[in-house]
Formats: structure tokens, C-alpha cells, sequence
């Protein structure tokens, strides 16, 4: 059973008075909330200053100064939003455990009078809070009444800004036998126009992503998300309930987000800071593994044999190949002593070392040790115990000194890759077997540079460097990454996020059918193979709650032909629009629909091919239509103009497609980079076509 209270001044009955009066108790409650909420934020300020005077250890006063400046911070550039979203009220049963008659409100954060008093409003990530996600009429989970809020679009929470309630009373509804009722609240929060930065979905979430988001910490997850089914936002709101859970474990390790390009980070920049979390690092791959300025742009063909895996064994090869058997022995004097390790010896130590499989680095000191080992043990039998001191003395000899530039010499990135990348030999010597001729030349640079600290390097050349680095030394991990659009990723690009997350979990985002690179997986067990968590669980989430049904059914033809193992999406909304109009001129049609879409509530995003843009802003201006560019996405224009090949992981309320051959036509994967574009809408899609469409869609 559910009850609705929108404004009702004016109406004279009695049970919208009554509805009238409880909305106006509501908000007063929002009244109290924000003026503890000030009060926190003034005395977490306070408490910087008074920390400065904390007695103690200088590590300890240096940790807590940390704490208190990181939280004051924290609270201080917290967005300002409706406090509370929700409320739970548990019944006087044993049902509700330990919370029998007690009454939750819920928020982004938790809000006090002060630390030691019953909250104000809880964290909708501690564990009580789950209870709002998961409790449904079928199992209220001692729940009598769930309360939703109604918020003014775009409030920042002023109490007038409470402008409606809604009530599921889930211990009626099970005496009754009810199923659960649709949210009017929910569904308005989720159709809402977009405008900005993608903003959380903290008040929406659906218990099947409620699971994923409370995944245990040592999980690896990987969601094949269908368009519009949030799979991006469960990926940032499970990383904000980590940090939220275990603060100590990331304040060691860290936390990643990984997104595929700039555009799509800028968009999605503002969830997690609207839930309270402002240090985590959102990066593309390329910024994860940039080590020079990027000066060259690799060919297609040299890219794709870069990118693809048989380049890692190539390169580890090219390392490998700098240890050599020692052919000579070594003789150290230690005083009146001479010391001799015979070649046999030798070589039996850096065969050891080779087949433990530790990072170059480590293995070089393997060996250091074990031959000062070997000369200790004939040190001690003549002349007793020899010290620590004395050990690294030997160490740093000469004569071991040039048996380790020999047999295990200090290996830098860059010398290895522009060895390899120049030299016809080495290249040879590594590649064989691996690449055929034809791949190696192709493979070469078509200049040697003087030395390796005058190359030129490109942006897969980043990739290779990093591979080798990560040889030679292993990089130090975060204790969570998640990795978002990963079906585009490649090999390479994988193994470079496995290296961040060897000692981690991983959170894997992505849908197959929007797979666009030309080294995308056919399959995620393959993609998590390459990221080196082959046993993580892929889980789906076919459920639309973006996408109307009507543009659903139209993407879910695309799909059929895109030749991937991904199930047929399905949408909740039935509220879409969706036009396919041939034309004469797609400028002047481009125009005349944006118009359109202007008149109406909304963001809008024009989308062509890559080689169009610039004539369809153009044909725009002309017409006096101010338009924004994909540098500007994240901000609050109305109209942006935009390639197809960067609205991956973006929605607009209204989207004009410009010519679908053309996007078809512009790249290897055209189809599914249409698919991608036709998805993007979250109310009204048109699609504008001179040319024939492409055979899914004239179906």
C-alpha cells in the first residue's frame, strides 16, 4: 500500500490536511538537520586548530593533524543537496531485531547534533541502510513503513525545497498479499532532465544493484551492463562504499577509477564528491601509464600489433635476453684472503634466479646475494662468523660489481623498448616466432634515435614501457580499482590495469555490445583473463532504467547483428519518443530538430560522424544556435555538439543522430559504435538520414 503527498495548499479535505501537516513536520526535521549539519562543519574546522596543540608523539600529532584536515576539508566541499532522501520505520515486532520501533532517516552522509548523539540522518552506507534498498513487501525486513522525499529539481536542500513524501506501508502489504508498488518519487528522479555532470543515483538504487554496490571488499565483479541500467553509477557508489567501510585499508592502498577518456571523466567527476568522497584518482589508462610527453602517432597497423598481446612476451624477451651465463670466475680479496667463485657456480646461481620469476630488479639482487653468499660460506670456513656489515662490504666489491653488469645488468624501460623498436637484430632475436618478418619491420621505428633519452615516443609506446617497468619492478598497487566501458580495453591496456590491482579487487564495468576498438573482447572471460582476474563473477544487469522501452527494442535490433553473447535488454520506461525521418539535407533537418528540442525541458546532444561535426556546428551557428563541444561536456549547457566516438558512457535528454551510415561507415565497428549512439537518449531520440539506413535499422 502506498500513500503520495505532493503540494495540496488548497485543497479542503481532511486527509490533505492531514498529508499537508506531515509534509510541514518533514521539513521541519530539515530545518534541524541543516543546522547540525552547520555545526559539524564549524566544528570540524575548530578541530583543526585545536589539533595543532594535541599532545603526544610527533607521528601520532602528525596523523591525527592529517585526519582532522582531510575531514574538515571533506566536509567543507561536500555539495550542497537535500540532506535525508528516505526513511525507515521498523515495526514493534521480533522481525526488526534489534531495531524495534525505531525510525531511520537516510542520506548521502550522516548528519549529529554531535559525535556522541544518535545520529540525525545515517549514511546510506552503513548496514541499517541496506534495509531501505532491500526491504520489499514479499520481505519487509521488520520495515512497516518506508518513506521516500521528494526534492525540488536541483535543491540544495532547503527545507521549502521538500516538496512531496511517499509512504509504502510493507507491513500492510504483506498481510494483504500486495506486490510491491512502483515509486512515483523514484520513477520522476530517474526520468529528471539531465543537464551538467552525471549526478549519483544514491536515492534509486535497485536492490539487485544494491548487491553489487556491497560486494565484499576481497571481490572481484565484473557487470556486463545494458544501456541505461547503471552500471557505471554502481561502480562509483560501490567505490564510495568501500572507502565508506574499510577507511584504513585505502588510506594505505588507495582507490582507482579508470575511465576511457577525458569527456567521460569530466561527466562523471561529481558522484563521488556528492557523496562525500574527494580523494580518490580518476584516471584514463593512458594517464596511468604516461611517462613522457607523447610526440608520434603510430600507423593502424603498428598500433594493433602494440596493443595486442604477443607484444608482452616480445618485450620480456628483450629484457630477458641482457642476463647472461657468466663464461669467467670472479676472485674477491677480503685482506689477506682471496675469494673465488668458479664460472659453473655462477651460472648456476643466475639460472636459479631466472626460474624463480621475480620482478629484473629483485633478481638482480638474488644473485648479488647469493654469490656474496657463496663467498661467505669460504670465508667462514677459514676464518669464522662474518658480519652483516661485512656482507654488503662484499657486495659492493668490484669484482661483483662487474659480474652483475655481465651477467645481470641494471635495465632501464626506455633502453629496453628503443632497442627493440630500432635495432633489426634485437627485434629479430625477441619477435621470432612471435611476429612473422613483415609484423617486425612494421614494428620498427623508420629513424634510430642517437641514444634511447633522444626517442620520440608514442602513446603505445607508453604502454610498452610500462610493461617493461612493471618486469623490471612491480608497481605499488591499489586496493581497489574499478574500470569502467573495459570492453574496449586492450591487452596491453589490460595488463597495465592487472599490475595496479595484483594484491586488490577489482570492479569490471562494460557491455559487450558497445565493444568499438578493433582489439575489443568477443568474450569477458577472455577481458578478464588479460586483467588477471580470470575467476571473477560476471554478473549482468539487463534492466533499462534510462533508455525508453521504444529506443530499447530499436538498439536491441542493432545488437542482434553485432555477433556478441550479450542478453536482450529490457527498459521499465514506457515514456519515450523516437523518430526516423529520411531527408534531403541533414543540415537544415539538424536545425530544424534541435529547435525543436529547445522548446522542450532538457539537455540535448547532436551526434555525427567524427569527419561531420564540424559542417553540423557550422550549419548551427549559422542558424544562430549556440552550441557546446565535447570539451565542454560536465557543464550546464543545453545543446552540445558531438563525434561519435566520444559520447561513450554519456546521456542527454534528447538526441538528434546525424546520418547513420556515415557513423557505420567511419570505423571497423561501426555498428556497434552505432549502437552506442542510438543509446545515449533518455527521453527523445531522432535519427535524420539522407542516405539508406543500415539494414538493423530499416528492418
Amino acid at each position: 500500500m502506498t500513500s503520495h503527498v505532493q503540494d495540496t495548499s488548497g485543497s479542503g479535505t481532511q486527509e490533505a490536511a492531514g498529508l499537508d501537516g506531515e509534509l510541514a513536520r518533514e521539513r521541519a526535521y530539515v530545518a534541524v538537520c541543516r543546522e547540525a549539519m552547520t555545526r559539524q562543519v564549524d566544528d570540524a574546522q575548530y578541530q583543526v586548530v585545536a589539533g595543532e596543540d594535541v599532545s603526544g608523539d610527533g607521528a601520532s600529532a602528525e596523523a591525527l593533524g592529517r585526519y582532522l584536515r582531510t575531514r574538515a576539508r571533506r566536509m567543507a566541499e561536500e555539495p550542497d543537496s537535500p540532506l535525508f532522501f528516505g526513511r525507515l520505520d521498523f515495526e514493534d515486532t521480533e522481525d526488526a531485531g534489534d531495531h524495534r520501533r525505531q525510525r531511520y532517516y537516510i542520506g548521502r552522509g550522516r548528519v549529529s547534533e554531535h559525535p556522541a548523539a544518535p545520529p540525525l540522518v545515517i549514511d546510506w552506507r552503513a548496514p541499517v541502510s541496506r534495509t531501505y534498498y532491500q526491504a520489499s513487501a514479499l520481505e519487509p525486513r521488520g520495515v512497516a513503513v518506508r518513506r521516500r522525499f521528494g526534492w525540488a529539481p536541483w535543491s540544495h536542500g532547503a527545507p521549502e525545497d521538500l516538496t512531496g513524501l511517499e509512504d509504502e506501508h510493507l507491513d500492510h502489504a504483506r498481510a494483504e498479499g500486495d506486490g510491491d508498488v512502483a515509486s512515483a518519487i523514484v520513477a520522476a528522479e530517474i526520468e529528471r532532465p539531465r543537464l551538467g555532470p552525471m549526478r549519483d543515483i544514491v536515492a534509486t538504487i535497485q536492490p539487485e544493484q544494491d548487491d553489487l554496490v556491497r560486494g565484499e571488499l576481497n571481490d572481484s565483479v565484473c557487470v556486463q551492463g545494458a544501456p541505461g541500467s547503471g552500471k557505471t553509477a554502481v561502480g562509483l557508489h560501490r567505490a564510495a562504499y568501500l572507502l565508506y567501510t574499510f577507511p584504513e585499508r585505502f588510506r594505505r592502498s588507495g582507490l582507482l577509477i579508470i575511465g576511457p577518456n577525458r569527456t567521460f571523466l569530466r561527466y562523471i567527476s561529481e558522484v563521488l564528491p556528492s557523496l562525500g568522497e574527494i580523494d580518490v584518482a580518476q584516471l584514463t589508462v593512458e594517464d596511468v601509464v604516461a611517462r613522457h610527453p607523447v610526440r608520434r602517432v603510430d600507423g593502424e597497423d603498428v598500433s594493433r600489433l602494440k596493443h595486442g598481446d604477443r607484444m608482452a612476451t616480445v618485450l620480456e624477451r628483450a629484457l630477458y635476453a641482457r642476463v647472461a651465463r657468466p663464461e669467467e670466475s670472479i676472485a674477491v680479496t677480503d685482506g689477506s684472503y682471496r675469494w673465488r667463485v668458479d664460472s659453473g657456480e655462477l651460472a648456476r646461481v643466475v639460472d636459479e634466479v631466472r626460474a624463480m620469476g621475480v620482478p629484473y630488479a629483485v633478481g638482480r639482487e638474488h644473485v648479488r646475494t647469493r654469490v656474496v653468499t657463496l663467498i661467505q660460506q669460504q670465508a667462514e670456513r677459514r676464518a669464522g662468523p662474518k658480519s652483516v656489515t661485512w656482507a654488503r662490504k662484499i657486495g659492493r666489491s668490484k669484482p661483483v660489481a662487474a659480474l652483475l653488469e655481465v651477467a645481470w645488468p641494471v635495465a632501464r624501460p626506455e633502453e629496453v623498448v628503443a632497442a627493440l623498436l630500432s635495432d633489426p637484430a634485437v627485434m629479430e632475436e625477441a619477435a621470432d616466432g612471435v611476429f612473422d618478418a613483415a609484423e617486425q619491420r612494421t614494428l620498427l621505428w623508420a629513424r634510430s634515435p642517437r641514444s634511447y633519452k633522444s626517442a620520440t615516443w608514442s602513446a603505445e609506446d607508453m604502454l610498452l614501457l610500462d610493461e617493461v617497468a612493471g618486469l623490471i619492478e612491480r608497481p605499488e598497487g591499489f586496493g581497489h580499482v574499478v574500470v569502467d566501458e573495459a570492453q574496449d580495453l586492450s591487452p596491453m591496456q589490460c595488463r597495465a590495469i592487472a599490475r595496479r590491482s595484483a594484491f586488490g579487487s577489482i570492479t569490471v564495468l562494460g557491455d559487450l555490445a558497445q565493444a568499438t576498438a578493433p582489439w575489443s573482447a568477443r568474450t569477458w572471460r577472455e577481458q578478464l583473463t588479460h586483467l588477471g582476474k580470470a575467476q571473477a563473477t560476471v554478473v549482468p544487469l539487463t534492466t533499462g532504467f534510462r533508455v525508453p522501452a521504444v529506443i530499447m527494442e530499436l538498439a536491441n535490433r542493432l545488437a542482434g547483428a553485432l555477433g556478441v553473447d550479450v542478453p536482450p535488454a529490457r527498459s521499465l520506461r514506457h515514456d519515450g519518443e523516437l523518430t526516423i525521418s529520411a531527408v534531403d539535407d541533414t543540415a537544415a533537418a539538424t536545425v530544424s530538430a534541435v529547435r525543436a528540442a529547445l522548446g522542450r525541458e532538457g539537455s540535448i546532444a547532436v551526434i555525427a560522424a567524427d569527419d561531420a561535426v564540424a559542417a553540423t556546428s557550422a550549419a548551427l551557428r549559422e542558424a544562430g544556435v549556440e552550441t557546446a563541444t565535447a570539451e565542454q561536456v560536465g557543464t550546464a549547457a543545453r545543446l552540445t555538439v558531438l563525434p561519435a566516438t566520444v559520447v561513450k558512457g554519456l546521456e542527454y535528454d534528447h538526441v538528434v543522430v546525424v546520418e547513420p551510415a556515415s557513423i557505420v561507415e567511419s570505423e571497423p565497428r561501426g555498428l556497434h559504435r552505432l549502437y552506442v549512439v542510438v543509446t545515449r537518449a533518455v527521453s527523445r531520440l531522432d535519427i535524420l538520414h539522407a542516405r539508406p539506413l543500415p539494414e538493423p535499422l530499416a528492418a
